[in-house]
């Protein structure tokens, strides 16, 4: 099977929400000898963003979006032990979470799978994470990057409250604030000044690396 029908597949399995057959497929893409990251970036991202679009457009409800992000996630714990660990981001602390009141988390899943594949020491608070908690803990283990994660327009308002507590407490220079998320733009990051704005995973670790002269 070649690659990008592979892909395409997968991609279709995790819209239809069959959980065993991306299982398989992704079982197939490391028999290809296909990096997992490639796989993930290729096939299961693209399946869930159709699946996004499909809720955004009402054919999709909360219980199939669930569903599809079980087959999702399914894909991902096949692949991810197989995923080429690196040293050269060693150096990169990172906090990332959802912010409050948002419960979705993949998006932040995966940055937290690259960030660690790539090396970076991730403190993950999970998601609909309490503002402070941000704060908190950037400050005791001084990370470098700040990670801010929505997918709903009603709590994009946190990502300017969180670097509003740091220009509060004098701390705003201290660390790197990165947002991203379905609504996200780079206006509204330019907007409550954050460092940077990404739109998926791989974008997001790259970018790290490069702010902090890494890799």
């Amino acid at each position: 099977m070649e690659k990008e029908k592979l892909f395409q597949e997968i991609a279709e399995n995790v819209v239809e929400m069959e959980d065993e057959i991306v299982e398989e497929l992704c079982e197939k893409s490391l028999e290809m000898g296909i990096d997992p990251v490639e796989t993930i970036n290729g096939g299961l991202i693209p399946g869930m963003d159709k699946v996004g679009q499909l809720y955004e457009d009402g054919e999709y409800f909360l219980p199939e979006v669930l569903t599809a992000s079980f087959a999702l996630n399914t894909g991902i714990d096949v692949l991810k032990p197989h995923i080429k660990q690196e040293d050269d981001g060693g150096k990169i602390k990172v906090v990332i979470g959802v912010v409050e009141g948002d419960t979705h988390d993949i998006g932040k899943n995966l940055v937290k799978i690259m960030g660690e594949s790539g090396g970076f020491q991730v403190f993950d608070l999970g998601r609909d994470v309490p503002l402070e908690e941000f704060v908190t803990v950037a400050k005791e283990n001084n990370v470098d990057f700040i990670c801010l994660s929505t997918l709903m327009t009603t709590t994009m308002g946190g990502m300017k409250t969180v670097i509003d507590m740091l220009k509060e407490q004098g701390i705003r220079d201290n660390f790197k604030v990165i947002i991203g998320g379905g609504p996200i733009s780079q206006k509204f990051a330019d907007e409550i000044g954050a460092d940077a704005y990404e739109t998926d995973a791989s974008s997001a670790v790259r970018r790290m690396k490069a702010m902090k002269g890494v890799g």
